[in-house]
């Protein structure tokens, strides 16, 4: 089988993968946005329009390429990424990376037409490649908010100890800024600036909830704002939430292990065709080419390549149990 023919395979098996991906982050997005909304009706407040007293990494009126990019909503989305990636970039330094790795892909499609011609080839490559530097942005996205996920547990636990002592509220907060550990610790002490620069505590809490898109840190918001409102024990309130954290954090241990098997099972059956074939290649290179030079062939190939797409989808959402 020839080169081109393999990086054909290759290349679309990871666009077909992308738009999975894609798909099942929008409706994961759509989810989110409900139950944020839910959330705000418990509290009984309206929504607020979010300020922040820090310095902002975009001018509120920007010009050129800054105001094309914010009249296509990419500015503020891809600000949002980024600093919830825990990154010092702006939108335009993303979007710079983006086109700076598009050269490469059509430097790569044109000297190596593998597709149907040199054009489409280069369009696939700079699209494939332009798209990187914001992958790698979500997957660092997606590592912090592990990684404060994991912290939130023992921030309220440290918050509860420290009302208990006597302290006020924003003194815990700033001790906890403090002593706790980035990235979370980070975010408290922004936190604690902004309330003691002057903005009201809804206001502040809401900013970090936009920062740190947590249905935890959602409920920590909520608790202290309906303490603030109807009174009680915010030190009972927090240790409880903790606890309810780490229960379900172990919950979903206990569902991880029991998937483990649906897991496994489907990175076997997405790697084995794709194991044989390059096998095959090895062992046997003139036994696949009579099918990717016939036509039927090449529509078998893509078929089973689609069919083994959605056998993995189907699998994934079935082994996926939220907690």
């Amino acid at each position: 089988m020839p080169v081109g023919v393999v990086i054909t395979f290759v290349v679309v098996f990871a666009l077909i993968l992308l738009a999975v991906s894609v798909g099942t982050k929008f409706f994961d997005a759509r989810r989110k946005k409900q139950m944020s909304s839910m959330l705000e009706t418990a509290t009984g407040e309206t929504t607020v329009s979010v300020t922040t007293l820090l310095k902002e990494l975009e001018p509120d009126r920007p010009a050129g390429i800054k105001g094309i990019l914010k009249s296509f909503q990419f500015s503020k989305h891809a600000q949002v990424q980024l600093q919830q990636a825990g990154l010092n970039w702006s939108s335009t330094r993303l979007l710079a990376a983006m086109g700076l790795a598009t050269i490469p892909g059509l430097g790569l499609g044109s000297l190596l037409p593998f597709l149907l011609n040199g054009p489409t080839t280069a369009i696939v490559l700079a699209v494939v490649c332009g798209i990187t530097p914001y992958l790698i942005v979500r997957r660092k996205r997606s590592k912090r908010l592990e990684k404060l996920e994991e912290q939130m547990p023992e921030a309220l636990d440290f918050l509860a100890r420290s009302m208990r002592a006597g302290h006020a509220f924003t003194i815990s907060l700033e001790m906890l800024g403090d002593e706790l550990a980035d990235p979370l610790g980070q975010e408290f002490r922004t936190l604690f600036n902004e309330q003691n620069l002057g903005a009201p505590i809804d206001i502040a809490l809401r900013n970090f909830t936009e920062r740190v898109p947590l249905l935890d840190a959602r409920f920590f918001t909520s608790s202290v704002l309906l303490q603030k409102q109807t009174g009680g024990n915010l030190s009972e309130i927090l240790t409880r939430l903790a606890w309810v954290i780490r229960e379900r954090f172990r919950l979903k241990g206990q569902v991880k292990a029991a998937s483990a098997h649906g897991r496994l099972t489907a990175t076997i059956l997405t790697l084995l065709p794709v194991c044989t074939m390059l096998g095959l290649l090895v062992v046997a290179p003139g036994y696949l080419q009579s099918m990717a030079n016939d036509s039927d062939g090449k529509w078998m190939i893509g078929g089973a390549v689609v069919a083994q797409i959605l056998g993995n989808f189907f699998i994934k959402k079935i082994i996926n149990i939220k907690v």
